[in-house]
């Protein structure tokens, strides 16, 4: 489950790609003929066949004739990109194909192939990764000075609780999530007046020495829903679940997808993480409880985002009918789609406006960014 950002960030394919097409767009002129993008599914002889981006399959000749143009993920143009053989591309490539308007026959001829290879984006990916890890924040907004650029962000709970200062200029990269996606490639361009207090946001860039102000070179936010509640019927072939929120009383059905963190609280751990977030736990007490709970890690009961870390990770077929969940899920009045699903919850709920605190933090910070970024 730690393996991509469940508030997601790990792909640029999307990204990438546009870039690619403006290039294609840019060196073929006003009078360019009709071209697609997709991904390599097949290679049969001299003949391509791509899924493409608008879900068709087709497939392409490709004469001796056609340039074949390596880029890598991230060029802005064609002036160093490498010219590769035909035998050089492979399954899971990434292409944009220019056809040749002239050539007859049922499949189309390419006079141009720009090819991101599948080994290059997975690289980006990683160092992408890494960055978030290393270098970026997440939290809440607690404020959003638009006209200055500056954005304050709380991050983590109880003893960890720490307010962040981002920094914004106008070469920082600001995006928003999607409605209805935790994406990071499907998040879009958006002005800084779109983020609001108590969005879900991410930061990448330089900090201070301590931690607590930020230049951000790029900044990705969304809004997200709370729910707490007992799951009222569940299908796991059709991946969804539906719960009855106990803020409005109303059935809500949850969507999870492979991107969701799903962890079951055993009993104690909930329980130690309860009286800790409720303030009842602070002395001894409250550390025996932590390494009772499993942790084994040294300092692990001092930060209650490491009790969600360490808790099992689960399935939706582990979940059943009555059980009590929180979630963190896309903003969404009767259908949502989960990024963060916590089960055993039930001492938690006596303390919910700290638990979900906790549950939002956790979703920006664990995973594959914490990450994925996991964000993302």
């Amino acid at each position: 489950m730690k393996s991509k950002m469940k508030i997601r960030f790990p792909g640029l394919k999307a990204f990438t790609f546009l870039v690619a097409m403006l290039m294609m767009t840019s060196a073929a002129g006003a009078q360019a003929p009709s071209r697609f993008l997709g991904t390599v599914t097949a290679i049969s002889g001299n003949t391509l066949t791509v899924k493409t981006d608008a879900g068709d399959v087709r497939q392409v000749d490709v004469p001796d004739t056609a340039m074949i143009k390596r880029i890598a993920p991230g060029q802005k143009d064609l002036s160093t990109a490498e010219t590769i053989q035909f035998s050089d591309l492979a399954s899971g490539d990434r292409v944009l194909v220019r056809l040749d308007p002239a050539a007859t026959g049922a499949n189309g001829q390419a006079s141009q192939i720009i090819a991101i290879k599948q080994a290059d984006v997975a690289q980006k990916q990683q160092k992408d990764r890494e960055d978030w890890q290393r270098r970026g924040v997440g939290g809440l907004v607690k404020s959003v000075d638009s006209p200055g650029g500056v954005i304050v962000l709380t991050s983590g709970v109880g003893a960890t609780a720490k307010t962040i200062t981002i920094n914004t200029t106008k070469a920082t990269v600001l995006k928003r999530y999607a409605p209805a996606s935790v994406s990071y490639d499907a998040a879009l361009p958006a002005p800084i007046d779109a983020i609001h207090a108590g969005d879900q946001l991410r930061a990448r860039g330089t900090r201070n020495a301590d931690g607590t102000e930020m230049s951000a070179e790029e900044v990705i936010s969304g809004t997200f829903r709370n729910i707490s509640g007992t799951i009222s019927s569940l299908d796991t072939a059709g991946s969804t679940l539906v719960v009855k929120d106990l803020a409005t009383k109303r059935q809500v059905t949850i969507h999870i997808t492979g991107d969701a963190q799903m962890r079951r609280l055993p009993d104690m751990m909930a329980r130690m993480l309860a009286a800790r977030l409720q303030g009842a736990s602070n002395g001894s007490g409250g550390a025996a409880g932590a390494g009772s709970a499993g942790s084994g890690q040294r300092g692990g009961g001092g930060d209650p985002q490491q009790f969600l870390n360490r808790a099992p990770a689960i399935q939706l077929a582990d979940l059943k009918k009555g059980d009590a969940v929180m979630l963190v899920a896309t903003d969404g009045a009767t259908e949502v789609t989960a990024i963060t699903l916590l089960a055993g919850v039930e001492p938690l709920l006596e303390a919910p406006a700290a638990s979900q605190s906790l549950l939002n933090n956790w979703s920006m910070n664990s995973g594959a960014g914490a990450a994925d970024a996991a964000i993302q």
